[in-house]
């Protein structure tokens, strides 16, 4: 058998799983929890943040390093962060889309 040469990419193994497809309908899709973490602070500030989210990490001497901490050890609170990102990024879309009216 030969051997492939080193420009050429060795064969996926059989029962190599498929890589992720794309996702064009999935907003969070190769969005960072940091990511969304400063977009939300940006728009909505800390306080704000930690009255739609009760996290003592939003309200007491907050940051985007003590926050993350908290978000990757804690499903369900990231999973409230992704949820508030949502309904942010629907709310910006709502305010863009929607014609002024006079």
């Amino acid at each position: 058998m030969p051997q492939p040469s080193p420009a050429e990419p060795a064969p996926a193994p059989a029962d190599a799983a498929p890589s992720p497809a794309v996702q064009p309908r999935n907003p969070l899709h190769g969005v960072t929890l940091e990511r969304m973490l400063v977009d939300l602070v940006e728009h909505f500030g800390w306080d704000e943040l930690g009255q739609q989210i009760a996290l003592r990490c939003f309200t007491h001497e907050p940051s985007i390093k003590s926050s993350l901490k908290l978000l990757r050890k804690t499903p369900w609170a990231r999973e409230k962060v992704e949820s508030l990102y949502l309904f942010m990024l629907r709310e910006q879309r709502r305010m863009t889309l929607t014609p002024t009216r006079r």
